[in-house]
């Protein structure tokens, strides 16, 4: 995908600053979501993403900085922005009396859909995020993870080029979280951008291309992101012998020290990606069977904890 794509179909932020009075909620952001692609908005609590996000939705003006999404600015051509883009934002109220089918309906006529193409969105999208069972019923009688689900629907009325998504996990059960991993994926392989901010590291891990990690209102550098690759991480290691993988690691240079028991695998820190090919390797033509050797935690984790200690005076 060429540079124009990017820019002309996706989310572009260069520089954009914002504060309350003197709290600064974002200092200097900059990032770059390409269609076709998810890419995960990452940051503690009180880092700016709510700020950041509500920006691209065109809710709040930035002090500096520019936005684009799909090609056009939120400020001057807020209107474009607003067709072209689905907002899902972390609690979406609902009307409490109208059904869910009704209230797809009323979003899509919103859009400037006639009533025809409203009521044939509507059930798509019914079918799509599995609320058929609750289609003609009042939304009031929704739990918090079926709002999500409508929540979701609702961005995706107009077809949207662009889908923010805030939290979107949040409430849903272990199935709905997996059959919305699923949809954005299949969203995002549609050609649409899709930036999604979770708390659920592991879940995205699983469903983004890649990574915005935010701190104290400013967007980690792609040098800083590239450092963590070669930091200490414990990777966790299963062999059917046990005690021969203990025997095994000693003799490819871990310090006994250094390994830990959790259940029946081991944790030994390692060095960088490169540095854990070759302790397999070494493993692997020692003779030791090994079932597992995966890092004991996702990349998405690993990178943000790294970096949150880098800006640990």
């Amino acid at each position: 995908m060429n540079t124009s794509q990017t820019l002309v179909g996706g989310i572009v932020v260069d520089g954009v600053a914002r504060s309350f009075g003197d709290v600064h909620a974002v200092r200097n952001a900059s990032l770059n979501a390409a269609p076709g692609t998810v890419t995960a908005l990452i940051g503690p609590n009180g880092s700016g993403k709510t700020t950041l996000m509500l920006m691209l939705a065109s809710l709040l003006r930035p002090d500096a900085g520019t936005i684009r999404i799909a090609g056009f600015d939120p400020i001057t051509e807020t209107a474009q922005v607003r067709a072209q883009l689905g907002w899902m934002p972390d609690v979406l109220g609902s009307w409490s009396a109208l059904t869910v089918r009704t209230t797809l309906e009323l979003t899509g006529r919103m859009y400037r859909m006639d009533k025809q193409a409203a009521a044939a969105r509507a059930s798509a999208l019914i079918t799509l995020i599995g609320l058929e069972p609750l289609a003609d019923r009042p939304t009031r009688v929704l739990s918090r993870g079926q709002k999500q689900k409508l929540s979701m629907a609702r961005a995706l009325v107009h077809d949207p080029a662009v889908l923010l998504l805030d939290e979107p996990a949040s409430g849903l059960d272990p199935v709905a979280r997996i059959e919305l991993r699923q949809l954005v994926r299949r969203v995002a392989a549609e050609g649409k951008t899709v930036l999604i901010s979770s708390h659920v590291l592991a879940e995205l891990d699983e469903m983004a291309d890649t990574a915005v990690y935010l701190n104290n209102g400013v967007t980690a550098s792609a040098e800083s992101i590239a450092l963590t690759k070669t930091t200490m991480r414990s990777w966790r290691i299963k062999s059917p012998n046990g005690p021969a993988l203990a025997e095994a690691l000693v003799a490819a240079g871990i310090p006994a020290a250094n390994i830990t028991a959790d259940r029946n695998e081991l944790l030994v820190p390692v060095e960088g990606e490169d540095a854990a090919s070759s302790l397999l390797a070494r493993l692997v033509a020692s003779g030791v069977p090994i079932s597992t050797f995966a890092p004991a935690v996702g990349e998405l984790e690993h990178t943000f904890l790294d970096l949150s200690k880098a800006d640990t005076p």
